[in-house]
């Protein structure tokens, strides 16, 4: 289990099961040429509930889940995560 914070205050818990799933390393990489493979991503790695968490974290005032600060946060999990394995 990996567990964290984000600079904006994200937290979560990433089970290694998640993490060592070959389906979300072919939707990380579907990236490159398709950046709506984003949502699997998301869904790969995180689950429903850490899903809509993060979801609510970036809502904006009007409501708005921006793709760029959802981007953003999961960018930061996976540095900070490749950060701590490198320790």
């Amino acid at each position: 289990m990996i567990e964290g914070k984000t600079k904006s205050g994200f937290e979560y818990k990433i089970s290694k099961a998640r993490l060592d799933n070959y389906e979300l390393v072919e939707a990380i990489g579907d990236l490159d040429t398709n950046p709506l493979a984003i949502t699997k991503v998301v869904d790969l790695l995180l689950g429903k509930e850490n899903k809509d968490s993060l979801k609510e974290h970036v809502r904006d005032d009007d409501g708005i889940v921006s793709v760029t600060s959802l981007s953003n946060e999961l960018t930061e999990i996976f540095t900070s995560h490749n950060e701590t394995k490198k320790s």
